[in-house]
């Protein structure tokens, strides 16, 4: 198991160290004590950075600065990562037309967030065994009815509840 926790000042077991200054500088390679000296010196820490090179590195500054540091580049990190989610719509053969244009606005509102959206045409008693040309021009039509760009991720085949076809937002060129 590693060890994610940050050494300082004592903490840390390297004989030497690739030290940065306070002030962002290089000091270059000296002892843990050397170090650790002179980061008393400057009233601050010695934070060990990057654990795993050779020599380890190490640099002098306040360990509260520092965290803060860390905790605002995970902050953006985070609110740069954005996780797509399969929404899902599920259509009848009967359903009006007006009711068709309105789930159609709503999968386009999910397209432009960046969501892929599975397309269902719900198929119950004997619509099960309508013709398969016929049940797929009604979810084609359905789709067209998009008003946004997209491209279709899977194509239109049957499901355990009908037909369905999986559509996301068009990639920008």
């Amino acid at each position: 198991m590693k060890d994610t926790r940050v050494r300082i000042n004592q903490a840390i077991r390297a004989p030497e160290l690739r030290v940065i200054g306070a002030d962002g500088n290089n000091v270059g390679v000296i002892t843990l004590a050397e170090a650790v000296a002179l980061a008393a010196e400057a009233g601050v820490d010695l934070i060990e950075i990057s654990p795993a090179a050779v020599p380890p590195v190490a640099k002098i500054m306040d360990f509260g600065k520092y965290q803060y540091e860390l905790q605002k580049k995970q902050r953006e990190m985070k609110s740069k990562s954005h996780t797509t989610e399969t929404k899902s719509v599920q259509v009848k053969i009967g359903t009006g037309e007006h009711d068709l244009m309105l789930k159609a606005k709503r999968v386009a509102e999910w397209l432009t967030e960046g969501h892929r959206v599975k397309i269902d045409l719900f198929l119950w008693g004997r619509y099960k065994y309508m013709e398969f040309g016929f049940l797929k021009e009604r979810l084609e039509r359905f789709i067209k009815l998009v008003p946004t760009d997209y491209k279709i991720a899977e194509e239109i085949k049957k499901s355990p509840k009908g037909l369905s076809a999986t559509i996301e937002r068009e990639a920008k060129k």
